[in-house]
Parts: structure tokens; sequence; C-alpha cells
């Protein structure tokens, strides 16, 4: 495997770690606290920085603003935003208008990108992507979609109840999985829907484990006889599974790439602590039960690392297919390691690590659902079963 970063994206990396250093990670706590009163000021101030030094939606062609990079670029970059849980969106590159974008770049209709894509891209407005339902509907297992998309006359009338659609409710723009059809393999249809259009309803958005931020606020939607042009589809009718998957492989990435950044971060945390507190005759650093979560945490660090550079690697050359099992390995890794690492984290700092005084307990309760978004760890896990038993994936590569 050669995934070796080139050195203009090794420069690259720096200068995102130094903007994420000095600028970002000292606005944090300013950042929250505007995003209760509904404001944006300083992220809108970071955003046009990173603007003005060229890493602004560095994932976008250049002729939309962007770097071009491709899935190593990204994950040399996202790996330093992750750092900070509010870096993404200082680059405009969060979940889920990232994905978002990328979807709309490649599937949309000339008039979906005039109307909907570039003011996307420059912050005018947010997205949603609406997949998931309420049981019995599309879960962990699609094939269940129970939202319906009807032909008539020369357009499309949806119907359907869709929850955790992150940042629905202030959405602009929806990207919306419906049922056009009975067929196992093309009966599912994405498309584009205005979020203010005349049926859709925005129920509440749900309370989870971690306080809402930012655009992570999980949206509950109802759909009512809403009608949509026929240049509203993205791809083509049917192409709806096909479309999702090639969405959330990267998807999938891009999240680990960002989680590793935090585990970097939140370990970076610790080591001046265990190093320092004593207890029991000598630092904690020197207990072996506290050296065996630091090992833990490095091993998996580097091995989560390599995970995801191997399958980014793997989509820079147009594998899209042979990654997906290996996307679901690093998921499934990089999940499990967060939600450990932070785990431990809070565990060697004792009371210290459960207060308000440290992060470990907020960024605790935002990783959680890390094993469960974009595929639970079971269907990871018998993706990855699966196509060893059939051949699809080498463990030496």
């Amino acid at each position: 495997m050669d995934f070796l970063l080139t050195p203009e994206l090794s420069a690259l990396r720096k200068e995102v770690r130094a903007f994420v250093d000095e600028h970002v990670i000292p606005n944090e706590a300013k950042i929250v606290a505007e995003d209760q009163e509904k404001k944006k000021d300083t992220l809108t101030r970071l955003r046009a920085m990173t603007r003005e030094r060229g890493l602004y939606t560095p994932h976008l062609p250049k002729e939309y603003g962007g770097l071009g990079l491709g899935p190593m670029g990204m994950a040399a970059l996202f790996r330093e935003m992750g750092r900070s849980f509010v870096g993404a969106p200082a680059f405009h590159c969060d979940a889920p208008d990232q994905g978002n974008m990328d979807l709309l770049l490649r599937a949309g209709s000339p008039s979906v990108k005039e109307r909907w894509l570039m003011p996307l891209v420059k912050a005018e407005i947010t997205s949603g992507f609406s997949m998931t339902e309420p049981a019995p509907g599309a879960g962990a297992d699609p094939s269940n979609l129970k939202t319906k998309a009807t032909k008539d006359g020369d357009g499309w009338v949806i119907d359907g109840h869709k929850w955790y659609t992150t940042g629905g409710g202030d959405a602009s723009v929806l990207i919306v999985m419906a049922r056009t059809s009975d067929d196992p393999k093309m009966g599912a249809t994405m498309f584009v829907v205005d979020r203010h259009a005349k049926g859709v309803e925005h129920v509440r958005d749900i309370p989870v484990m971690a306080p809402p931020l930012l655009a992570h606020r999980e949206a509950e939607l109802k759909f009512h006889g809403v009608r949509v042009s026929e240049d509203s589809v993205l791809g083509g009718v049917g192409e709806g599974f096909r479309m999702a998957q090639a969405r959330l492989v990267p998807a999938r990435l891009t999240h680990c790439m960002r989680w590793l950044g935090l585990c970097d971060r939140a370990l970076d945390l610790c080591k001046p602590y265990i190093l320092s507190r004593t207890s029991f005759g000598k630092e904690l650093a020197r207990h072996q039960a506290v050296q065996k979560m630091v090992a833990d945490a490095v091993l998996g660090m580097h091995a989560g690392n390599l995970m995801t550079l191997h399958c980014a690697q793997m989509l820079e050359q147009g594998r899209d297919k042979e990654a997906r099992p290996y996307s679901s390995m690093a998921k499934n890794h990089v999940a499990q390691l967060l939600v450990k690492l932070l785990d431990d984290a809070i565990q060697m700092h004792g009371g210290l690590g459960i207060s308000e005084d440290m992060p470990f307990s907020m960024w605790y309760r935002f990783a959680r659902s890390a094993r469960i978004a974009d595929g639970p760890d079971e269907v990871h896990t018998m993706v990855i079963a699966r196509d060893y038993l059939r051949g699809a994936v080498e463990t030496l590569v």
C-alpha cells in the first residue's frame, strides 16, 4: 500500500492543524454560546478566514471554490479539522452539508444546482438528508423504506415519515429517499425537496444524548402529498439505493477522519494530567492500568488511521465497490475506538473527568451515536464477514 501524502498535502495538513489550534479551538465556547442564541457570528468570521486562506470547502472542485481534493486529501485535512467538534463547520465541510454538496454536484440537474448547490456552497443555506424512518420503516435495513413517491403528470408526489434528518429543522433543502417501485434493487429514488414546500411538516427536533449544536439537531419530518418537479430527481428514477451507497462509503470515511482527530486531541489532553497527578505513591502514568488505556488508544488510532487511508486510496483509484467492506472495517473500528477512548479519558481523570471542567463527558455524549450512525456496528460486522466468506476481502493487502 502506497498512501504516503504528497509534499503539497503534508503542507496543507500542517496549515489546517495550525488554523484549528490558533483560531478554532480558542473559539469553541463562543461558537457554542452563540449557537444557543441562533447566532453564527464567530463561525461566519472563521469561515471568511478559511476562505481567504484557500481552505474553504476543500472537498469541492476548484470551480466551486474548493481545492479539488480526492479522498486521500480529505483524509489528511479532515483529521486535523476533527480535533475540534466545530472544526469541520469552520471549513464548511461538516455533515450533512458536505455529503449533500457532493451528491448535488454529481447528480443534480442544472436547475437544482443553480437553485440549491451554489447557495449551499456559500453557506447561505443548510441542507438535510432524509433517509431514516421510524419503525417499521428504513433504518439499518434500507429495504424497509416506506416513504413513497408517486408519478403524477409531469412531477411526483411524496408521502412519508422520516426522522434523524440531521439539521432538517433549519434546512432550506432536503434530499429525500422515497420508494418509486417494488423492485428490491431499483425501487428507490432520491428527490431534492424544498424544506418549506407545502406539505413538509417539521414535527420536532428529537431530544438525544448530545446537546443540540449547529446542524446536529435530529429532525422528525412528515411529507403530506409534497409535489416536486421531474428535474428534482437526483441521478435517475430507481437509482436511489445505488446513490446512497456511493454517498455512504466516503461519508463513513469522513466520519472516521474527524473521529480520529478528536481521539488525538482527547489523548493529548490526558497526557499532562496522568504525568503530573500522583496517586498511591506514583504518577498515574506509571500505573499499569493507566498504561494499558494509553497503549490501547495509541494502537487503536494507528490502526484506524491505516484502515482509513487504505480505503481512501481505494476510492481514489476508482475501486468504489471493492472499498465497501474496508469502509465498514474502518467505520466499526474507529467508532468503537472513539467511544472507548473517551470513556477511558474520563476514567483516567476520575471525578474531574465526569465534570464539565473537562470536555470528555460532552464529547462522549456526541460520540456514542458513532456506533449507530451510518450503519450500526452489527450491520458492518455482517458486511465484513459476508464479504470475507465470498472472497471479496483480502486480509493481507
